[in-house]
């Protein structure tokens, strides 16, 4: 497996989502997702992605059982702040008193002596960035934590963020029909020496062909609440994930490879995060960490992928309003 570099830190060009091995897109095998995470080492894949809010804490607990007896082999990734998740109406918190009690939980859960890569999960718009990036700098001081993020974060939030302690990567949206970051973003981190990971580097699955009909996403599922998946916006999209199937029949591989391979040649400093609990998906998208598919597909999936090209915004417009800031 190919490595890269987010910032300082070293991680495999493909890491795992671990997001939707505990309920999002509907009830996960716990004991498939586990040999998951097993299995990713096997392959070259270090790098993990989770957070206290996915499964409200019990996410990282998986993780830390599945890690266990091989952390050294693992970068750890986790996030705070996303209020949401945890079924609170403030959205978010970045108070530095908060920030110091969601690690100390984070650490008890993953059974952990640092995190290798902290994550603010969603910027509070009430407490100054200066402020909670200046208590997660205090956690690196103190060796709980060794490199700093930021999640949907806007440039400007960014850079100063980045003045306070230098961050090691910035985690936001991006694939085939999430383009936003490419106008602005992305120059920012290639300026800064910043890494950029992507999460939901699959559409959240309607890029690899298996999603063709909204009402068929169990009950529970988070797609089910998303603009991209009603049926008023599936027709245009389905006919853009056709045009992905041609491309990846004629390179070979599978269009969820394809979109991987797509996302690896934009920057040497993006990384996917492609998430799954499922192993024959794993080894599918750790295959597409050695495609090259030609000048003329990545050019074309340029075309038709073009920023707008995707039917509805990737969230609702009340949480897609309090991103990017």
């Amino acid at each position: 497996m190919e490595r890269r570099r987010l910032g300082e830190l070293e991680v495999s060009a493909l890491g795992l989502g671990c997001g939707t091995m505990t309920p999002f897109y509907g009830e996960p095998d716990a004991a498939e997702a586990i040999a998951t995470i097993r299995r990713a080492r096997e392959l070259g894949i270090d790098f993990l992605d989770t957070a206290d809010g996915y499964g409200r804490g019990r996410n990282e607990e998986l993780v830390a059982e599945a890690v266990a007896g091989h952390r050294g082999a693992y970068v750890i990734a986790s996030k705070f702040g996303n209020l949401g998740l945890l079924g609170d109406p403030r959205f978010a918190d970045g108070r530095p008193e908060y920030v110091r009690e969601a690690c100390e939980k984070s650490l008890r859960r993953l059974n952990i002596d640092v995190i290798d890569l902290y994550y603010v999960h969603r910027i509070d718009p009430t407490v100054p960035i200066e402020e909670t990036v200046g208590a997660m700098a205090d956690l690196v001081r103190q060796g709980k934590v060794r490199h700093l993020g930021l999640c949907e974060a806007g440039a400007a939030t960014i850079r100063r963020a980045h003045a306070t302690h230098p961050l090691t990567a910035v985690q936001i949206e991006y694939s085939l029909w999430t383009r936003d970051v490419e106008a602005e973003i992305l120059p920012l981190c290639e300026e800064l020496g910043i890494g950029f990971v992507a999460y939901s580097p699959l559409g959240r699955g309607f890029l690899t062909g298996a999603v063709t009909n909204s009402a068929a996403l169990r009950d529970g599922d988070a797609r089910r609440n998303m603009p991209r998946f009603q049926p008023e916006n599936l027709e245009r999209n389905l006919a853009l994930v056709e045009e992905l199937k041609a491309h990846a029949a004629a390179e070979g591989c599978a269009p969820a490879q394809l979109a991987l391979a797509w996302l690896l040649a934009r920057r040497p400093f993006v990384v996917p995060i492609a998430g799954t609990s499922h192993l024959r998906w794993l080894e599918q998208n750790a295959a597409a960490a050695g495609l090259r598919p030609s000048a003329d597909t990545l050019d074309a999936l340029d075309h038709v992928f073009r920023p707008g090209a995707a039917a509805g915004a990737r969230y609702p417009a009340a949480h897609l309003a309090r991103l990017m800031i």
